[in-house]
């Protein structure tokens, strides 16, 4: 309604209003915490998480209010009619932009889980939304070097560790985990560096999804593999909340998990890791062929 407006003046209202935002979901959530860790009985667990659910889409309902107030975003979906808010899901998606965590939300939500990211350890510390993630059981991972694991191999498996103990406390009720395979957002620069067999895509690691399905795959209902293509190019933060994000193209994927890869364990068994990943290098390689075809298209907004 909004578009009109000059694309700083934009920025500086999205950005006031994403923040105002924030801030204002921020005591309903701090408050339930609180009474989560004083009242660690089931029903009351039970209750809590359900109000942080609410909080959650609470807060993703009012950002994609000001993106469709401030944003003139064309979108082309498909794939979400194979969702439902009932079951357990294993998110997944390619990786270009700090926007694709707003796309995603601004799409999924309501149609499954609230997704629970996987987040690097650092990222506790940013201030307020940090916080939040804390509270609302996102699971942070710790990533080591090979080099410093070769001088303190007590910290070998720390991440599988963190991820099952994450996975445990899901059990029992639907959710939607969600990993960006890549693990870091795609560059040309990171793309030359790891010599990525893929034309749009870097190397995907299958470690974090495998662990997730080591957890709780039994509790998961299909892997929901998500592609996101900006016909516009990659954009930055900025360029959304600035109105320069016209076209974002979005498809859904739900795929059956394996019944091969259940009940396995990714880190001691090595023919089971070794066939997982094939089976995710020829998602990556559908994906890219996917994405090098969207490429080639017109895309109109629906």
């Amino acid at each position: 309604m909004l578009h009109f407006l000059p694309a700083p003046l934009r920025g500086v209202l999205s950005a006031s209003l994403l923040a105002i935002n924030t801030l204002f979901w921020c005591i309903p959530l701090f408050t339930v915490t609180l009474l989560k860790i004083c009242l660690p009985f089931k029903g009351a667990r039970r209750a809590c998480n359900w109000a942080m659910n609410f909080i959650q889409e609470g807060w993703i309902s009012c950002n994609k209010a000001w993106m469709k107030l401030l944003c003139n975003i064309r979108w082309n979906v498909d794939g979400l009619q194979a969702l439902d808010y009932q079951h357990t899901y294993l998110v997944t998606s390619n990786h270009q932009s700090w926007v694709d965590i707003l796309v995603l939300q601004y799409l999924l939500n309501r149609h499954v889980r609230p997704l629970k990211f996987f987040l690097k350890q650092e990222l506790i510390w940013v201030p307020v939304i940090g916080l939040c993630w804390w509270a609302l059981e996102f699971p942070f991972m710790k990533r080591y070097s090979k080099a410093y694991l070769a001088k303190h191999p007590e910290k070998q498996g720390k991440d599988l560790e963190t991820t099952r103990k994450t996975c445990d406390k899901f059990r029992g009720s639907p959710v939607a985990i969600f990993n960006f395979l890549e693990g870091t957002r795609f560059n040309p620069s990171k793309h030359a560096q790891q010599q990525s067999p893929f034309n749009n895509l870097l190397k995907p690691k299958a470690g974090g999804v495998a662990f997730v399905l080591d957890a709780m795959g039994e509790q998961m209902h299909k892997i929901v593999n998500s592609t996101i293509y900006y016909p516009q190019g990659n954009p930055g933060f900025w360029d959304l909340l600035t109105g320069k994000v016209n076209d974002v193209v979005v498809r859904f994927e739900a795929l059956p998990i394996p019944q091969e890869f259940l009940g396995k364990s990714y880190d001691q068994d090595e023919s089971y890791r070794l066939a997982f990943q094939q089976w995710v290098n020829a998602l990556w390689e559908k994906k890219d062929a996917e994405l090098s075809a969207l490429k080639q298209g017109h895309y109109t907004g629906q």
